[in-house]
């Protein structure tokens, strides 16, 4: 894909993110047939910004072959007509041969994932992303923000240092946390994408977010597109009514401490006909009354 620039790199953060799903063959090899007809879907869909090696995807139970795979035939298939946001991650010799991996096949930007270290400090979490952000520069770098302890300043010093940070994916539940957060860090200095979907996208807009991340696109593109039209015309009343609609579905991937997040996806694509239900672990798939809980639920949405 031809490189954007970086203000359709910002555009393409203030819309609806996918983290599209990595699906699996019967043998539990990855599923590139499958995989293909399903980033078709979401940009055939209207989808324009996709995320590969998401959480969705099951990012940590992929190898590093497997991440490059998915990285390269997202690429391929978004072919000029959606923006890719790699996700890349782990230690910095690993998250930044993904990144330059990112930049070769093609990719506009790489997320980054929270560090798993259990001891990060607001320095060693600039340093973490200043390596990665400064081997990659061409690209836009976006940092996927979970950990209430990391401060807004923090951000905005990495900033300061790495001009191609242009975005954050804020996924700490506390809209009153955020709205300071993007206020301290820079309203206007990066993208703010609400990194916990649809269900928090109306809260995190009023608090100056413009894009939202989104599993459930993987279902139904018609409803996270229609979700942030509504927002982007300030119609919180519409925005809700989408909200009101995926509550239970997205209700059960949140239960449990969202033990079943990605599970839920793939047993919707599942019951739709468009992918295995097969998950790794340390996911696992859903018993079969919750199977057909699901199913119920997807039963008339729109593709």
């Amino acid at each position: 894909m031809t490189d954007p620039g970086p203000d359709a790199a910002r555009d393409a953060l203030a819309d609806v993110v996918a983290i599209p799903v990595t699906p699996f063959t019967a043998d539990g090899t990855l599923d590139t047939k499958a995989h293909r007809a399903l980033l078709r879907r979401l940009i055939d869909g209207g989808v324009r910004t996709l995320t590969p090696n998401g959480n969705t995807g099951e990012y940590y139970a992929l190898t590093p072959g497997e991440r490059r795979t998915v990285t390269e035939l997202t690429v391929e298939d978004a072919a000029g007509r959606a923006s890719v946001l790699a996700g890349v991650g782990l230690e910095v010799p690993t998250a930044v041969a993904a990144a330059e991996h990112a930049r070769r096949a093609g990719a506009a930007m790489v997320m980054v994932h929270q560090p798993v270290h259990p001891y990060v400090s607001q320095e060693g979490w600039i340093d973490y992303h200043r390596s990665i952000a400064e081997a990659v520069p061409e690209l836009g770098v976006v940092p996927y923000v979970r950990d209430p302890r990391v401060r807004g300043e923090t951000l905005a010093e990495l900033g300061e240092l790495c001009p191609n940070v242009i975005g954050v994916k804020y996924a700490v539940p506390d809209a009153a946390r955020f709205a300071a957060f993007a206020r301290d860090a820079g309203l206007e200095r990066f993208v703010w994408v609400a990194g916990l979907a649809e269900m928090y996208a109306p809260s995190y807009f009023a608090g100056g977010a413009t894009g939202f991340t989104s599993g459930l696109v993987n279902v139904a593109p018609a409803l996270s597109l229609g979700m942030l039209a509504a927002l982007r015309a300030g119609n919180y009343g519409s925005a809700m009514k989408v909200f009101e609609r995926i509550r239970p579905f997205e209700e059960l991937r949140a239960a449990r401490q969202s033990a079943d997040n990605v599970t839920v996806v793939k047993e919707a694509l599942a019951a739709l006909g468009l992918c295995r239900r097969d998950v790794r672990p340390p996911s696992h798939v859903l018993p079969e009354p919750v199977r057909a809980e699901v199913a119920g639920l997807i039963a008339g949405w729109p593709a």
